[in-house]
């Protein structure tokens, strides 16, 4: 194995950790703005948008995740099909909240009850994160996948 195909395999941990901190981030950003967020049509938009987008960006990660990373995960590491099962589940768990999330913000829920969506999704996404990367950033160091990372991992 040349140097720049070891990199290119522990790059998929550094991928991982890397979009997980970026849908932190946007998760923040989210928060940040329903939390400052002014009264009036342009506030409203602007929580439409940052929701609107987080809410594409984790899901987009979650089904590149399913398509593409765990089965390669769990042809190379049978031995992890549990733990990618449980991750598959946390995948739909978050993706019902996220509906949850989008339909409130589609019919201009009060801010309360849009940081209460927000609040849920970030307890599980967080678990979900440090989970997966427990279980899995050591895997991915050797994991051979010939893929694009944004395809693999998400647009974000």
């Amino acid at each position: 194995m040349t140097e720049r195909e070891t990199t290119r395999l522990v790059a998929w941990s550094r991928e991982l950790r890397q979009v997980h901190r970026r849908l932190r981030d946007a998760l923040s950003v989210t928060r940040a703005s329903l939390a400052e967020g002014a009264p009036g049509e342009a506030a409203t938009r602007e929580l439409l948008l940052y929701c609107h987008g987080f809410c594409a960006a984790l899901d987009g990660h979650h089904r590149g995740e399913d398509r593409t990373l765990f089965p390669a995960i769990a042809t190379a590491h049978p031995e992890l099909r549990p733990v990618l099962r449980s991750l598959e589940e946390d995948h739909s768990m978050i993706a019902h909240l996220l509906g949850s999330l989008r339909a409130a913000v589609d019919r201009a829920a009060p801010p309360e009850e849009l940081d209460r969506h927000l609040e849920g999704i970030a307890a599980i996404m967080e678990n979900h994160f440090r989970y997966e990367e427990r279980q899995l950033l050591t895997v991915l160091e050797t994991l051979e996948l010939a893929a694009v990372p944004g395809e693999v991992l998400g647009p974000i």
